[in-house]
């Protein structure tokens, strides 16, 4: 959480760089692309790179995510390479652009993928019961702050986190039109959720975004100490990022992934002191797949959102 933020005034929508960081995610048994049988209905090409959105420093997310891959890649008898995406748009462009065989999406990057790369959902996060898992948005301001609603922001400056964030940029955004103070706020987008809080923590803003998923991770990290601030707003309840196939691969191979995930053991996504049940603030299962099916319907809400605030993927 110590990443240096950066605050950009918004201005729309803006379109990112196509960018994605490697991460070196050679499974262990070193299966090598040019050995994998062509007719592994799943891996095609040899190989599958697996893309994750930007929702924590990489260097974290590559450290949660590694066991996962690896354990995917054993299953599937191929290579499956993990790559951490720059930003949320980047993430959906580079699916777009065959640069992705699947990728884990924020909900509302789902809206843009399924649209504009023909993203395929298949499995997300089960919590305890066996029940797909939820975060919520939310936005704090300094425990002595004047501000105590969202109408309260009027004149003040909100800092977001990343274009396309579900949590950091379209709930909190969709709020301030609700409460009739859009355009009356000034709103930032930091770079990230992490940079988000960190502009809140060292005075930079009046208000920041910080969902859930960052409050409790930072209160494990003991760098927020929620007593020192407030929450003025907190979103519905939104369903945990889907994992997701390219449009690209066949009925056949997304099946195969499918199953291949859903067999995924509890220990696969442990890598170390990180867990992805900690980094996506989830409980899951004692018993059963963490990870469960899902389809486009779970993430109606989205969809919903989307066409509320006039995005379109003209917006990419």
């Amino acid at each position: 959480m110590n990443k240096p933020f950066r605050l950009a005034a918004v201005a729309g929508v803006a379109a990112l760089g196509l960018g994605l960081v490697a991460c070196s995610s050679n499974n262990s048994n070193n299966t090598n692309a040019s050995t994998v049988s062509k007719t592994n209905v799943a891996c095609p090409k040899g190989t599958l790179t697996f893309g994750v959105e930007p929702y924590d420093n990489a260097s974290v997310l590559v450290s949660a995510y590694q066991s996962m891959s690896t354990a995917l890649g054993k299953a599937l008898g191929c290579k499956v390479n993990l790559e951490v995406a720059q930003s949320y748009v980047a993430e959906i462009l580079a699916m777009k652009n065959g640069k992705l065989d699947m990728a884990e999406f924020g909900p509302a990057g789902f809206v843009f993928a399924s649209q504009q790369a023909g993203a395929v959902p298949m499995v997300s996060f089960a919590t305890t019961g066996g029940q797909l898992s939820t975060y919520t948005a939310g936005i704090w301001v300094p425990k002595n702050s004047p501000v105590t609603s969202l109408k309260g922001l009027a004149g003040h400056t909100l800092a977001l986190s990343s274009v396309g964030s579900t949590s950091g940029d379209w709930e909190p955004r969709y709020a301030l039109i609700q409460a009739g103070v859009s355009g009356k706020v000034k709103t930032e987008y930091a770079g990230g959720h992490p940079e988000s809080l960190q502009a809140l923590l060292h005075g930079k803003v009046d208000a920041a975004e910080v969902n859930s998923q960052t409050q409790a991770n930072a209160e494990t990290a003991h760098t927020f100490n929620p007593a020192s601030y407030r929450e003025i707003w907190t979103s519905t309840p939104i369903p945990n990022d889907p994992i997701c196939a390219s449009g690209t691969l066949s009925k056949a191979a997304v099946a195969k992934i499918t199953a291949a995930l859903e067999g995924l053991a509890a220990g696969d996504f442990t890598s170390g002191k990180t867990s992805l049940a900690s980094e996506l603030t989830f409980t899951p299962p004692t018993s059963g797949p963490e990870l469960i099916p899902v389809s486009q319907s779970n993430y109606t809400q989205l969809f919903s959102l989307a066409a509320a605030l006039h995005l379109t993927s003209a917006n990419l």
